[in-house]
Formats: C-alpha cells, sequence, structure tokens
C-alpha cells in the first residue's frame, strides 16, 4: 500500500447512493481533495481473525459528477491497522449485524486508527432510544415493548408518532390516536405484537409549519444552518428519503440551547459527527449512524461543513491526546 494517509469508508454500495444529497460522498470528496487514499466496503468486507481486524476493500477515486462520481480500482485484503482513519456510514437497520461490525472496528480502533463515529458510542446511542439522556430537551415520548403501556400512552396524550428503534428515513414510522380505527394494528404491526421495543412520542403539530429540523454537530459543536425538512402534502413525515421538502434556516435561540444540552455527551462518546432532529421546541431524535445534510447545507449557506469535519479528523490524528476538539464557524 501506499504511503500517504488512507481512509476507509463502511457504507452501502457506492453505486446505489444518489450522490447530489449524499453526505459520504460529499466527506470522500473532501478527502480526496486533500490527497487521502480512499477505499470503501461494506459489512461484508470487514471480519475479525485471531483477534485481528482485516478488511477486503476496494480503492476509489470520487468526483463531483452526478453521471460518475466514482471509480473503482483494486480490491485488495490488508489488516485495518493499516488505514489512518475509518469512516462507519453504513444506514440502518441498526441491527444485530451492525453491532457485530462495530466490534470489527473497535479492534482496529484499540490498534490506533481513527473511527468516526466511535463504534462503542455508537452501540451506547441508539437514534430513537438515546433522547431519553435528555429528557428535559424531549416531547413526552415512551419506548416500551407493552402494548397496555403503549394504549395508555395514546390515551393520555391523545395524538402520537409511533416509530420503530432500527429504521431510518421515516420508514414504518405512523401518526395516530385513539380514534383512528387502525392504531391497534399500527402499534402491533410495528411493535411485532409486543415483541420488539418501540417508541412513541406525544404528536408535535409545528411539524406542519415549522417542520423538522436537522442540525448537524461536529465534535459537539453545531453547524450555524438548519436543513428544515417539510412535509409533503398529505404526510407527517419530516424526511426527504419520504418527499419532504428542504430549506435552509440559522439555528434558533432554542435550536441552540438544545445542542448545548446534547453536545457534552456527543463528545464525550466519541460521536464526532451527528444529526440531532428537531421539531418545534422539541428533540425528537439523534442521529450517529449516518447522518445526511452536507450537501443541502453546503449548497444554500456559505459553510463548509465536509471541510470542518476533516479539520477536526487531521487536528485528532496528529493530536497525542483524545481531549475534545474546539470547533468554529
Amino acid at each position: 500500500m501506499s504511503t500517504s494517509r488512507k481512509v476507509a469508508v463502511i457504507m452501502d454500495p457506492i453505486e446505489s447512493i444518489q450522490p447530489h444529497k449524499d453526505s459520504s460522498l460529499a466527506m470522500m470528496l473532501e478527502a480526496e481533495a486533500r490527497g487521502w487514499q480512499i477505499f470503501t466496503g461494506g459489512l461484508s468486507d470487514i471480519w475479525l481473525r485471531d483477534g485481528q481486524a482485516w478488511g477486503c476493500l476496494t480503492n476509489l477515486h470520487v468526483a463531483d459528477d452526478p453521471e460518475h462520481w466514482y471509480e473503482a480500482g483494486e480490491s485488495e485484503s490488508f489488516p485495518l491497522s493499516d488505514l489512518d482513519v475509518i469512516l462507519m456510514r453504513k444506514d440502518p437497520p441498526f441491527d444485530i449485524e451492525y453491532v457485530f461490525a462495530t466490534y470489527v472496528l473497535e479492534r482496529a480502533e484499540d490498534l490506533g486508527v481513527l473511527v468516526v463515529n466511535h463504534p462503542r458510542g455508537l452501540r451506547d446511542a441508539n437514534e430513537k432510544a438515546f433522547v431519553a439522556w435528555f429528557a428535559h430537551c424531549v416531547p413526552p415520548t415512551l419506548i416500551s415493548r407493552s402494548l397496555d403501556e403503549m394504549r395508555a400512552f395514546m390515551a393520555e396524550h391523545e395524538r402520537v408518532v409511533v416509530k420503530p428503534l432500527g429504521l431510518m428515513g421515516g420508514r414504518s414510522v405512523f401518526a395516530t390516536d385513539a380514534s383512528d380505527g387502525n392504531h391497534n394494528v399500527i402499534l402491533e404491526t410495528v411493535s411485532h405484537l409486543g415483541t420488539r421495543y418501540t417508541m412513541l412520542q406525544k404528536y408535535i403539530p409545528e411539524i406542519s409549519t415549522t417542520g423538522d429540523k436537522r442540525i448537524l454537530l461536529i465534535d459537539g459543536q453545531p453547524v450555524p444552518y438548519a436543513l428544515v425538512r417539510m412535509p409533503s402534502e398529505g404526510d407527517h413525515r419530516g424526511n426527504m428519503d419520504a418527499g419532504a421538502v428542504t430549506e435552509v434556516r440559522p439555528l434558533t435561540q432554542r435550536d441552540q440551547w438544545i445542542c448545548s444540552q446534547v453536545g457534552p455527551l456527543l463528545q464525550k462518546k466519541g460521536l464526532m459527527f451527528a444529526g440531532i432532529d428537531v421539531i418545534g421546541d422539541y428533540l425528537t431524535e439523534v442521529n450517529v449512524t449516518s447522518p445526511t445534510g452536507i450537501r443541502e447545507l453546503e449548497r444554500a449557506a456559505n459553510v463548509s461543513i465536509a471541510g470542518q469535519l476533516w479539520d477536526t479528523i487531521d487536528a485528532r490524528c496528529r493530536s497525542d491526546s483524545d481531549a475534545p476538539l474546539s470547533t468554529t464557524w
């Protein structure tokens, strides 16, 4: 392998991405501009053998071209400890296979590779359940397998949003209430008849007027603009994959306060790149697996998010200390 600095991006197949809005591609474009050697692979391409983390990864060149955004080179097998940085950007589902992959990455980290985000932090910070650590910022929320608890919560708060814990992009997310003849079916379906933990949150009506804000944080510090996702007509979900329309707005004082509550714990857990979701005055999710929004924000606002992230990564690679790094805009 060459002597240039090396980064591997663990992600879904690069040929399947939407390049105009893919944050992993934005990160790779910045890495290539800085002279990093880029590799990519999926969960099937990394493994443990005799306690050593290995990968069979593909060398890659990327371009900001919607028709030809990558050129794949040769694949080669080598110890992951040969890398300087690994970006864990595999999309959910966050399932047991994802958890197993974090053990592989943690062994690489033990041998000096910087893994973004930290494997243990990824295991700790389920994107739905992690809001429990910030209950003072969050709407009334229940996470339970009990259908009786879910029905009682719905009766108390009337209209609720029902979410599975391990998916993304608005998949299997429902808004319902006790007057909805399908509410029992929704609860049974999402919870797999009470065998899987499910999130219920009090419905926040501001979703239809102020949208669902995605705020990106780098090493615990927020980008000063939010990507606002307005649900499409007839839909309650503020997700781009569900057809939401986007716009960019500066952070409000409330947004900044929520970031100040969440940021220090993100830093502590090594979650260098995260995205929080805010509806109205409330934090609703903390996204740490593969947060999106870089390309939309960079196009609409005078910020270099990928550049700031790589400045932070570069500084961390050069630093002998694990102390949090400052991020300024």
